[in-house]
């Protein structure tokens, strides 16, 4: 498959995946008659983990340490599970700050809703 294509396929802009590539995180890609990239099914399925891994704000030095991890192959299983145990772990702790200041977000919504009211109340009785 083409880059253009694989960039819709995957998520990832074509200069991500060009730059993936430069950087190690995606393998070097075979190419056609053409000079031009020529992606596979095993590919694709690498490029949108690492889409998904860059969508959990994974840094990109851990995303090279699992890539590295992973090229070793099983043998480092534990270590990439702990790797993204890890990393989850971070994500239900900002989870959690974000619940906490959704929720004074809406007290705040709702202090300038009452006031909003209080005030078109009084307006109203103004007028009468």
């Amino acid at each position: 498959m083409k880059i253009s294509d694989f960039s819709i396929r995957s998520g990832l802009s074509t200069d991500t995946l060009r730059y993936y590539e430069r950087i190690g995180l995606l393998p070097r890609t075979a190419r056609d008659g053409g000079g031009r990239r020529s992606y596979g099914a095993d590919d694709l399925a690498w490029a949108r983990f690492l889409s998904k891994l860059q969508a959990m704000d994974m840094p990109i030095r851990e995303r090279l340490e699992y890539s590295r991890l992973r090229s070793r192959g099983d043998a480092t299983l534990g270590a990439r599970r702990a790797m993204l145990e890890a990393h989850r772990a971070a994500l239900v702790a900002r989870r959690d700050e974000l619940r906490g200041l959704i929720a004074a977000l809406d007290a705040k919504i709702a202090h300038y809703h009452d006031r909003e009211v209080q005030t078109q109340e009084t307006q109203t009785g103004d007028s009468l």
